[in-house]
């Protein structure tokens, strides 16, 4: 029997049809004196639901861990995050995905994902297209991954650029859900498809996959009018 592949989900929740692949789920709310944590509420936003979907598309049999960490605003904080990254650590998760992005680093961010990293855990957060570069997608050993519009469903190209390492297909069911969010949730899942056939894979040969295998290499040239 094939070990148990647990992914881990930093985002809005989930969908109440996904509730069977959902195995671990915790929210973080912030609270005036600090951070409150209990049990998942209902996906206000769509998004953790839209990135599970992106995920579990290329990796049916994967089961989530789910950190909800955004509010009806779509609201987040560093504090939010790197508790819910510690959170996941102990969850056993081989992959987390983080469809998100602050504009500043925070210390206590930053030592969460080196801990993750340490974990052999395998980050995956987006990164966007044109602009400064956020957080935690801009920290050492994170994966940057954005949207590529060349990209269909089966396919992931390698940008190596300034703005993301990799990038993936931004379509998805979810109405008003794409980008970069779609595009890092669409090459985890990639990832969790490889590993669910190669369980024993390190951070450097899955790199070394999804650059053998990339449908493009480079950004997309854009021509002008």
């Amino acid at each position: 029997m094939k070990p148990e592949l647990r992914i881990g989900v930093v985002d809005s929740g989930h969908s109440a049809a996904q509730r069977v692949q959902v195995v671990a789920g915790r929210r973080f709310a912030l609270i005036e004196d600090g951070l409150a944590e209990g049990a998942l509420l209902d996906d206000p936003l769509g998004h953790g639901s839209a990135v599970i979907e992106a995920i579990a598309q290329r990796a049916p049999s994967a089961v989530f861990c789910v950190a909800q960490v955004f509010d009806q605003r779509g609201v987040t904080s560093a504090l939010q995050i790197a508790t819910a990254i510690d959170w996941l650590i102990a969850q056993d998760v081989s992959l987390i995905n983080l469809s998100l992005g602050l504009r500043q680093d925070r210390p206590l961010l930053r030592t969460a994902c080196a801990a993750a990293v340490a974990r052999g855990i395998v980050l995956c957060a987006s990164s966007p297209a044109q602009g400064e570069g956020v957080y935690p997608a801009s920290y050492p050993q994170v994966l940057r991954v954005t949207g590529d519009a060349r990209c269909t469903e089966q396919q992931w190209s390698w940008l190596d650029s300034a703005q993301a390492d990799f990038a993936a297909c931004v379509r998805g069911t979810y109405p008003g859900q794409s980008g970069a969010s779609l595009g890092c949730a669409a090459l985890s899942g990639h990832i969790a498809g490889f590993l669910l056939t190669h369980p024993d894979a390190s951070r450097q040969q899955i790199i070394d996959w999804l650059q053998a295998n990339a449908r493009y290499r480079g950004p997309e040239r854009r021509v002008g009018p």
